[in-house]
């Protein structure tokens, strides 16, 4: 197997050309094309987006990529190397869309668990898994088994666990799934810090907003097709169409204002309030309510993202 795949872009962290995956039946005949030549490259540093229906492919790509499927054609280059090459699956920390985690075990000792099947020594397991606890506000729940805890508190862990080798490229399956809107703002926070820190991060959701809110770019996928792909900003942008934002004015300056406005645009401007999202205003109301009780309530905060995992430390609020 070859160290770098012919036809790899430099610098490129994840890159697929005419990528293709057709499962078939027992007779060997084609059943199922799952990917469907399948082109696309992710930068470092770059939160990308794969959405698509149910169906189109998009678990089927990153099993692929993680080197738990080998396609029928074309080719997948991650990290610079094949995805079932030993050193690419070291640089990869992966949340899949279940958690799968063992429930007898604490938080503390799937960590562990993990960190020794990378090979981290000892000490660098204890002072990783403590961190990354306290990061995911589980600090508390260190030592509980996991099967008593939520589906939100077993997200957590898995998050932590993907996180326990330092990963040069994240993906993320439906990270936010069981999460309450705290949660899923942190886990958004976390992966703004953690391209901000050079990280690459794959992420794979139903939940639109969420992708739109951190995304740099996104790939559509449809029957194992790329239908779009581009920045979220281009994508949405309605290029027919400009939006004015001024303080408030007095109804007679706004009244003048919309009568120039119709001489130039030949029609009755609309006139609204801009609004806050609905995350937005559920945070301001619960971090006004916590100010108010004087404690932190009932919500574990996340704390300070490891230092490790780059070059400073940045809060997750």
């Amino acid at each position: 197997m070859s160290e770098t795949p012919a036809g790899a872009s430099a610098g490129a962290v994840v890159e697929t050309s005419r990528l293709t995956k057709v499962f078939r039946d027992f007779w060997r005949r084609p059943k199922v094309t799952a990917v469907d030549e399948l082109s696309l490259r992710i930068a470092p540093g770059e939160i990308y987006g794969l959405l698509g229906p149910n169906g189109s492919g998009k678990s089927t790509t990153i099993k692929i990529l993680l080197g738990l499927l080998h396609p029928t054609a074309g080719e997948a280059v991650v990290l610079g190397r094949p995805p079932r090459h030993v050193a690419a699956k070291r640089g990869i920390g992966y949340l899949p869309e279940e958690s799968h985690l063992y429930p007898y075990l604490s938080p503390r000792e799937t960590l562990t668990f993990y960190g020794r099947l990378f090979g981290l020594r000892a000490g660098i397991i204890r002072s990783r898994t403590a961190e990354l606890l306290d990061m995911v506000g589980l600090a508390h729940a260190a030592d509980r088994p996991v099967g008593e805890f939520s589906k939100g508190m077993m997200r957590r862990v898995g998050l932590a666990q993907a996180l326990i080798n330092d990963p040069r490229l994240v993906i993320l399956d439906e990270p936010t799934s069981g999460l309450d809107p705290i949660g899923c703002r942190q886990i958004k926070d976390l992966m703004l810090v953690l391209a901000r820190r050079g990280k690459t991060v794959l992420l794979s959701s139903h939940l639109l907003a969420d992708v739109e809110d951190v995304c740099d770019r996104i790939g559509i996928l449809f029957n194992g097709r790329l239908r779009a792909q581009g920045e979220v900003a281009q994508l949405l942008e309605k290029r027919d169409r400009i939006r004015f934002t001024v303080p408030c004015l007095s109804t007679e300056q706004l009244q003048t204002t919309l009568a120039l406005l119709k001489q130039h645009a030949g029609s009755e401007p609309d006139v609204d309030h801009p609004s806050l999202n609905l995350e937005q205003f559920f945070l301001r109301v619960v971090r006004e309510a916590h100010r108010d009780a004087g404690s932190a309530g009932s919500t574990a905060a996340g704390g300070a993202v490891p230092a490790w995992l780059g070059d400073r430390e940045e809060a997750v609020s």
